[in-house]
């Protein structure tokens, strides 16, 4: 069984996309398409900008998007049998797998990463990446350490994101050092992703998920927050509703995904991070990627 997974945030890189926008006239289209959407030329960032350009939140987004759904939109082979994304990535696993269009995928990740860099101001928050420590332990400190910490990203086994206000951070990375942990590292995020300090995003986001209509997709789409298939249009809009404050079970997913059959994992879009991921979940996982 075939399955094609797509990158979330920090991919990004100078020069993204621009080879098929030259190649692949109707790649061409659709990222015109885009320009016109977003009301900027988000071409132009790709292709010649520079990374401190490309990292600006309202850019990444959307630029990973793009990349990622152009690629899944003109592959001849592109008949998964499953789909998933890694945060960012469900929006455009959404918009292959046809549950939604591309325009409404578009706009809401547009929505979605302008909401989240309004969140980012209103509270000082960041993110750290713990390695080489349990899951359960992790949890364990994350409740024991008081204010909002909380576990962002199951991203693979002994690697772990912690997310939430800077000085719980703070004491949970020593928590976690002093508990084993190989390390806990403040990561240069602008925000507390994935933590319950993005309620306010998630509200602003949530009205114009309601507002976007869903469809049946071609394939089952696991989701982040649970890490199972779904392809009733109900369920999905309800879980991607929640996926802003909730963590992402990138692990259980591709654990998951294995279980149901899956034997070949295909990354669409830029850099090839979770090929890596997976790799680390399934060591012998057939793995491949295009970008």
């Amino acid at each position: 069984m075939k399955v094609f997974v797509f990158p979330g945030q920090g991919s990004q890189f100078t020069g993204m996309g621009q080879d098929l926008y030259n190649s692949n006239p109707k790649v061409k289209e659709l990222f015109e398409k885009a320009n016109e959407i977003l009301g900027f030329r988000i071409t132009d960032i790709m292709f010649t900008g520079s990374a401190e350009d490309l990292k600006q939140t309202k850019v990444t987004q959307p630029a990973v998007f793009l990349h990622s759904v152009a690629l899944a939109l003109t592959a001849e082979d592109f008949q998964p049998d499953q789909v998933a994304g890694h945060s960012l990535g469900e929006f455009s696993a959404l918009v292959a797998a046809g549950a939604m269009n591309f325009e409404d995928g578009l706009r809401l990740v547009s929505a979605r990463a302008q909401a989240m860099q309004k969140a980012c101001e209103l509270e000082p928050s960041t993110m750290a990446a713990v390695l080489g420590a349990s899951d359960e332990l992790v949890e364990k400190i994350c409740a024991e350490t008081e204010g909002v910490v909380v576990p962002a990203n199951y991203n693979c086994p002994g690697q772990l994101v912690i997310s939430g206000a800077i000085e719980p951070v703070q004491q949970a990375c020593a928590s976690l050092k002093a508990a084993g942990a190989k390390r806990a590292l403040q990561l240069p995020v602008g925000g507390a992703f994935h933590s319950p300090l993005m309620e306010p995003a998630r509200l602003e986001l949530a009205e114009a998920i309601e507002k976007t209509e869903f469809r049946q997709p071609i394939c089952p789409v696991y989701q982040n927050v649970d890490a199972k298939p779904h392809t009733d249009p109900a369920e999905i809009k309800q879980n991607l509703l929640m996926q802003l404050t909730a963590p992402v079970r990138w692990t259980q997913t591709v654990l998951q995904m294995q279980q149901d059959g899956a034997t070949e994992f295909v990354e669409l879009g830029p850099g090839n991070v979770l090929q890596g991921l997976i790799k680390k979940c399934i060591p012998d996982a057939n793995t491949s990627g295009r970008q």
